[in-house]
């Protein structure tokens, strides 16, 4: 089967929004980076299923730094949009913001690069459509992806024994 036509990172993008409440808490008070790690994978595999239209798994999550604690009865914004495609594989950038949603103030807490594969027929990674690249962002970030790429398989190919 032959992957769909290419499609842009906007008609992939996913934004959620979670209210943190106290089951969210870490032993501080604040947002557990677990909870945080959960929806930001849930977003990026969002976006890469809309993307491949087929089931993805989570191959890579590169480094994730948290900048600012989230805090409780703030919404935790998980925005995930497709910057770079392989032959099977989708990396999607996840940002997360904290809004309180009284003040409306967000502050950027973290962000990410993760990869997915697209699974077809048998369990097998499948061919994925081409991303097409409408503006200058999505061309700055699909180069940017590549380069995180060529790290990655690199960085594998080393590990290899």
């Amino acid at each position: 089967m032959t992957p769909a036509q290419p499609k842009s990172p906007e008609r992939s993008r996913v934004t959620l929004h979670q209210l943190m409440l106290p089951e969210h808490a870490n032993a501080l008070g604040n947002v557990h980076g677990g909870e945080i790690m959960k929806m930001v994978d849930e977003a990026g595999a969002i976006a890469a299923m809309r993307h491949a239209q087929r089931q993805c798994v989570t191959i890579a999550i590169d480094s994730m730094t948290f900048d600012k604690p989230v805090h409780l009865g703030h919404l935790l914004v998980c925005d995930a949009r497709v910057t770079y495609v392989g032959r099977t594989s989708i990396e999607v950038s996840v940002k997360v913001h904290a809004e309180n949603p009284i003040t409306a103030e967000t502050m950027l807490t973290n962000s990410a690069h993760l990869v997915y594969v697209a699974i077809g027929e048998g369990g097998r990674p499948c061919e994925v459509p081409k991303l097409e690249l409408l503006t200058e962002e999505d061309r700055r970030q699909w180069e940017e992806g590549e380069f995180r790429q060529k790290q990655r398989l690199a960085r594998r190919a080393r590990s290899a024994p």
